[in-house]
């Protein structure tokens, strides 16, 4: 049996992801493809569990290292409990978000050591990458004002313009490092053309599985 697919989808906030990510499901499982959907920070009842730690607004400053290892932890449980088994099992593996959002959000936003970054993600990870990534990319200020008005704004949502500023700067030069990996979709455009758009970008990939 041959091992399944990897597939990671990506963004700041109000990009969205999660009308997307349904979206893409639908294409891979109209193939016959058998496909887990899933999420980081969770995936598990102990990841999903640590993401409500690293979500919930608190009084106490929450130091960014301190923040970078619960985001490893909940991928070290995800990725060895989840993933790398649907993968191993042929199904296809199909994340909201993955290691490129800590690049993103823990270096680019926080300021964290790539380097440091680059470690964990060896210790955890040991060479598992996506086989292809979808970048869902709009300006800040609009991408914000989408997610506000849908709902509440946890710990992450609510940093200042500037820390998505600096997350998007982020994703770009993640992009730039492995052109290969990323597909990057104008968030902006209408849902029928950002779907659209998938729908084009993800057919040589997936007609090459067929």
């Amino acid at each position: 049996m041959s091992e399944g697919k990897f597939i990671t989808v990506e963004g700041t906030e109000g990009v969205g992801k999660s009308t997307n990510i349904a979206f893409i499901q639908k294409e891979i499982e109209k193939r016959g493809i058998e496909l887990v959907v899933t999420r980081e920070p969770g995936g598990t009842p102990l990841s999903e569990e640590i993401r409500e730690i690293l979500l919930q607004k608190r009084n106490e400053s929450v130091d960014a290292t301190a923040e970078l290892l619960l985001v490893f932890a909940a991928r070290a449980q995800h990725l060895n409990t989840v993933i790398l088994p649907a993968l191993a099992a042929g199904k296809w593996v199909l994340c909201d978000r993955f290691t490129d959002a800590t690049y993103a959000y823990q270096g680019g936003g926080r300021g964290l050591s790539l380097e440091t970054i680059e470690q964990l993600e060896i210790l955890v990870q040991k060479g598992r990458h996506p086989d292809i990534t979808l970048l869902l990319d709009i300006d800040v200020e609009t991408g914000l004002r989408r997610a506000s008005a849908r709902a509440e704004l946890d710990r992450f949502e609510s940093e200042h313009l500037e820390f998505f500023e600096r997350v998007r700067n982020a994703y770009k030069q993640r992009v730039a490092s492995r052109p290969d990996k990323f597909i990057v979709v104008d968030a902006a455009q209408t849902l029928v053309e950002v779907q659209k758009t998938i729908e084009n970008a993800l057919k040589p990939f997936l007609d090459r599985q067929g």
